[in-house]
């Protein structure tokens, strides 16, 4: 066999959301941080194309390039490749990375528990890990700062009219919607029309809402939509559905990490949760992240909330992706019947 490129990959899912791990093969991108150098992979576009497009990669797959941490206070830092966005953080994807450098003995596992530091773009993440037999069981990730950015506002969106929703930063930004309202129960059957309206509603934020982080004006948009199921008392807090549609068109399969953060944040600035208690979110699939608010902070002058999330993650895989040096498509392609563009 021949190869341009070899870029060995460890692939993994956290409850249910693909989220591959590049381990060898690439060298780390130019740029003095984490954030600089996630600019260039998503303005450059070449590794993106590599490994999302097909015939390697694909609407469903998430992917995450391990480089060298910048702060001195790291273990490791990651770079996160979405189907559309290069974000500054992602739930999903940090228990998947954390899985694969634990399980794959990147980073030494430490057992009852590992505890690790590991710089995402938008800045450090604090996991903790509970292992037992040479597995990380379930991965705790104390997240970036969430907060509500605009509560109950009004949302025209062409073909639905004009419908209630709210705004929240999670690690991502969010337009939050009504399941119930808009007839969704949050079931299997229902993935495509929730993938579809909700990227209709994200257009139409973006466009009439908008939303600008106050501490970096570079992540300047609105990536995904929320649909939040209705919630119930627990013990310990409220437990919830919840799916979250990500461009081009598809539904997360886990509860979407920054999602549990950003939901929080609302729930928190709507009076309906208190610093301790934990919020059960469970996906479209039934799988489960646990969100819980552990302090408030400060976010560029917002009140905002210090979430931690867990979940569970699951190697599948090990893989080498190659280029042929006669392969007509060495960047791949996309097509409408599945990436929706």
């Amino acid at each position: 066999m021949r190869s341009s490129k070899t870029i060995h990959v460890i692939s993994a899912h956290a409850e249910g959301e693909v989220g591959d791990v590049i381990v060898g093969g690439v060298a780390p991108p130019p740029g003095e941080t984490v954030w600089a150098q996630r600019n260039f992979i998503a303005q450059d576009q070449t590794l993106r194309n590599f490994v999302l497009n097909e015939p390697r990669g694909g609407v469903f797959r998430h992917v995450n390039l391990l480089v060298p941490p910048k702060h001195p206070e790291a273990d490791a830092a990651w770079i996160i490749m979405e189907p559309e966005d290069t974000p500054p953080m992602s739930g999903s994807n940090s228990i998947c990375v954390s899985t694969v450098l634990l399980d794959g003995g990147i980073i030494p596992m430490q057992e009852p528990e590992t505890n690790m530091v590991l710089e995402a773009p938008g800045g450090l993440v604090r996991v903790r890990a509970e292992c037992s037999n040479s597995k990380a069981r379930r991965i705790f990730v104390q997240n970036l700062p969430s907060f509500a950015d605009e509560l109950s506002v009004p949302l025209e969106v062409p073909g639905l009219g004009t419908i209630t929703v709210d705004t929240a930063y999670g690690g991502d930004s969010f337009v939050m919607v009504d399941a119930k309202a808009l007839g969704f129960e949050i079931a299997e059957h229902e993935a495509r029309d929730i993938a579809g309206l909700g990227v209709k509603i994200t257009n139409a934020a973006n466009e009439q809402l908008g939303f600008s982080h106050p501490e970096n004006p570079e992540w300047d948009h609105i990536s995904f939509c929320a649909f939040c199921g209705p919630l119930t008392a627990t013990e310990k807090g409220l437990t919830g559905k919840s799916a979250v549609a990500i461009q081009p068109g598809k539904v997360d399969r886990s509860p979407t990490g920054t999602a549990v953060s950003a939901r929080m944040a609302l729930m928190i600035a709507k009076g309906l949760m208190t610093t301790g208690q934990t919020f059960e979110a469970t996906s479209i699939i039934g799988s489960s992240f646990t969100g819980r608010i552990v302090d408030v902070a400060q976010v560029g002058g917002r009140a905002a909330i210090i979430p931690e999330i867990s979940g569970r993650g699951w190697i599948t895989g090990i893989h080498q992706h190659m280029l042929d040096p006669d392969d007509p498509w060495p960047g791949g392609y996309r097509l409408s019947d599945t990436w929706g563009v």
